[in-house]
């Protein structure tokens, strides 16, 4: 018996496949290195812009450098993709800026990675290494953060810093301190608090970007009905979603058999009377701006012009919950107890000119921190592209409001950090000192990138960059306009310290994550019974 040979066992079915040991290692790698490779274009303020076009709408194109909005629009198979894209993910929702970066440390840790597994150094050697490498960097940037909360003047400057930092590597980057001061006004209206949602974007196609503005209260994309007056002061309004439409009869599949048309005509009396009868209600709250999720037909919106209440029908219904919330109100669909609802208040609600079209501005709003920034421009790429680079502007101000500590951007703070790394290797004896030292080169590939994207010789200016930290001179950095080493400080580099340790955690964990794998199995779902259901 032991003298035949044996068949192979198979465990997995026909279509599952298995990747073991070095070459799932390095399919996992190739995947990261790969996203890596193709977003790193788009870091700093000389990256590049991608166009995004959808296979199954070839007419939708979206022209932008926003990492997180690269990376969702990609379908990938492989799974150490799929990390980095989550992680970017993270990140945008975390701080909202940042998504490239943690996208390429992360890549370029890996690829450090890969060289040392090959010396044949043990993952997990490579993995408690980076661990106390990425605790050094940390405490490092910890050192080196400043807080100027105290001195408001000061506090300002840095957060427009800081949004200046940001656009400068987006769209906006022409126009970057106009659209600075717009969002850090915007950001200090919320006076702390972490609401994003009372800052109302507006697009409206038309005339430049430098016409955008920043209008305190909230404007809705709507008009007042017919004959109704265009301006309405101390507003008190109810805010519903409500169908008022029912001049017919509306219940499924019912039909009217009738042998006379005054039959038709008393049906039709009574529906109009319901519907009095509900305008009524809602006069009854004592108010004089109704505003409806649906639409208001005629009737009803000749009643109201009647009693003096302005109507506006279907406000969409994102446009509607910010108005409930911007106005301090709930959104109603029952009218029957006028003293359990909360109204809605403000000053004034005039209709304005936007460009061509007409809109409604609510001003002096029950949240006083409400604004809404309209966006002009030439086409709607150019307008989708000014809002998502505002939106990350928004975000990283609003960070700094709340972790008040700034870090010298351009390169600065990373070459501080790969300095504590490497003070950490030389003090440390074995195989964990390579992965140190390896953690500190992905730390230092990020200014690399950055250069290489200006067009810039990257080893001579993070060299001498090197130099400069180590002389002492602590906010030496890249200064991206004239292609030369300058001082952060001075140039107002600055980015939130919140942002920049966000990237080096979710990278660490990702690296690390990705390191442990040693097997990839691929198993396809069991395929349906078609016999049985």
């Amino acid at each position: 018996m032991l003298g035949q040979s044996m068949n192979p066992v198979r465990i997995l079915s026909q279509e599952s496949s298995e990747e073991k040991g070095e070459n799932a290692r390095l399919s996992s790698f190739l995947g990261a290195i790969f996203i890596t490779d193709l977003m790193k274009t788009t870091l700093g303020p000389a990256g590049m812009d991608k166009i995004l076009q959808s296979i199954s709408h070839p007419d939708e194109v979206n022209v932008t450098n926003d990492g997180a909005t690269i990376l969702k629009s990609l379908t990938v198979d492989n799974p150490a993709a799929r990390v980095l894209i989550d992680i970017s993910k993270t990140q945008d929702d975390e701080v909202g800026d940042g998504t490239t970066s943690v996208c390429v440390f992360t890549g370029e840790l890996l690829r450090e990675g890969e060289m040392l597994l090959k010396q044949h150094i043990h993952p997990q050697t490579v993995i408690s290494g980076w661990r106390k490498a990425s605790a050094a960097a940390l405490k490092r940037l910890e050192e080196i953060a400043e807080d100027n909360s105290e001195n408001l003047e000061k506090f300002r400057e840095d957060l427009e810093n800081i949004a200046k930092t940001t656009l400068s590597s987006k769209l906006l980057h022409h126009d970057k301190s106009y659209f600075t001061k717009l969002a850090v006004d915007a950001i200090l209206r919320l006076k702390g608090k972490s609401n994003l949602d009372a800052i109302h974007i507006i697009k409206k196609s038309g005339g430049s970007l430098r016409d955008s503005f920043l209008d305190e209260g909230f404007i809705l994309e709507k008009r007042f009905g017919v004959g109704q007056p265009k301006r309405l002061e101390n507003a008190k309004i109810l805010i519903a979603n409500t169908p008022m439409d029912t001049d017919k009869v509306k219940i499924f599949g019912a039909k009217l058999k009738t042998s006379s048309v005054e039959m038709v005509a008393d049906v039709e009396t009574a529906e109009r009377e319901r519907m009095r009868e509900k305008c009524r209600k809602i006069a009854a709250h004592g108010i004089n701006c109704f505003i409806n999720r649906q639409l208001i037909y005629n009737l009803p919106e000749e009643y109201f012009t009647e009693h003096g209440i302005s109507s506006i029908e279907h406000a969409d219904f994102e446009g509607i919950e910010r108005l409930a919330l911007v106005l301090g109100g709930d959104i109603v669909s029952s009218f029957n107890n006028p003293k359990d609802v909360k109204l809605g208040t403000c000053d004034v609600i005039e209709e304005i000119m936007i460009g061509e079209d007409r809109v409604l501005r609510f001003s002096g709003v029950a949240l006083g921190e409400a604004c809404t920034i309209v966006l002009r421009g030439g086409s709607s790429h150019m307008l989708d592209e000014a809002e998502r680079s505002l939106h990350d502007a928004l975000c990283v101000v609003l960070t700094t409001v709340q972790e008040k500590r700034v870090v010298c951007g351009g390169g600065c703070s990373e070459i501080e950090m790969a300095a504590a790394v490497d003070e950490l290797a030389k003090a440390t004896a074995g195989k964990e000192a390579l992965a140190m030292e390896a953690y500190a080169r992905a730390l230092r590939a990020i200014p690399t990138i950055i250069a290489d994207n200006g067009g810039y010789d990257s080893a001579e200016l993070v060299t001498k960059l090197r130099a400069a930290h180590a002389s002492g001179d602590l906010h030496a950095g890249l200064d991206m306009a004239q292609g030369c080493i300058g001082n952060m400080k001075a140039l107002g580099v600055a980015e939130s310290f919140r942002v920049e340790h966000q990237v080096v955690v979710s990278a660490s964990e990702a690296a690390e994550m990705l390191m442990r794998v040693d097997d990839i199995v691929k198993a396809p779902p069991r395929p349906r019974d078609e016999g049985h259901h």
